[in-house]
């Protein structure tokens, strides 16, 4: 009689790729902002350079390129997460069982989620003290709160990355060893 764990999980491939996809296309915002980012700190540069033949920097270039960072950084979190790509000394963990590895994965999981929890958190927070107190960059003009709601998208994706790693590797944890488990993560 079937246990239920002999099953392929359904849910969990079927939501991975739709995981893999929100990570993957957050990312691939963030390489399209960063390619503008270093585009435009080019032009200032050429800009600066070409004082003396009627050119000049780019005005507040500094401002867009300090709010383009942050979307840039929160947009890669999640393809970090779901790829793994943070510390780790397999050194020492790769000996010691599928079982051991599984709960320190759920672990890391867990404690990514919960920090990407509190990050959100304070982040919107941090957002709605600028759109209370209409904040806005110095040069541009450009209200502050922007950059916090775009850096949100990259946030609330690593969110949903974490909750689907977690359960993943909860799911391995507590499949019995003798399940061969399919649409693992690495």
């Amino acid at each position: 009689m079937p246990n239920g764990w002999d099953r392929p999980p359904q849910m969990l491939a079927t939501s991975g790729r739709w995981v893999n996809s929100l990570a993957r296309a957050t990312a691939m915002l963030g390489g399209v902002a960063l390619v503008l980012i270093a585009l435009l700190t080019v032009l200032s540069v050429a800009g600066r350079a070409l004082i003396p033949f009627g050119l000049k920097p780019l005005r507040g270039q500094f401002e867009l390129v300090e709010a383009g960072t942050v979307f840039v950084v929160c947009a890669f979190l999640p393809w970090c997460h779901l790829n793994r790509g943070h510390a780790s000394v397999a050194i020492f963990t790769d000996r010691l069982g599928r079982r051991f590895n599984a709960f320190i994965d759920l672990s890391v999981d867990m404690a990514l989620l919960a920090i990407a929890l509190i990050i959100t958190w304070r982040h919107i927070a941090g957002m709605m003290d600028k759109m209370t107190y209409g904040e806005t960059s110095f040069l541009l003009g450009y209200p502050l709160w922007w950059g916090y709601a775009a850096a949100l998208v990259g946030l609330f994706a690593w969110i949903v990355v974490g909750l689907w790693t977690s359960a993943s590797s909860g799911r391995i944890l507590f499949t019995p060893p003798s399940v061969k488990l399919t649409g693992a993560p690495k």
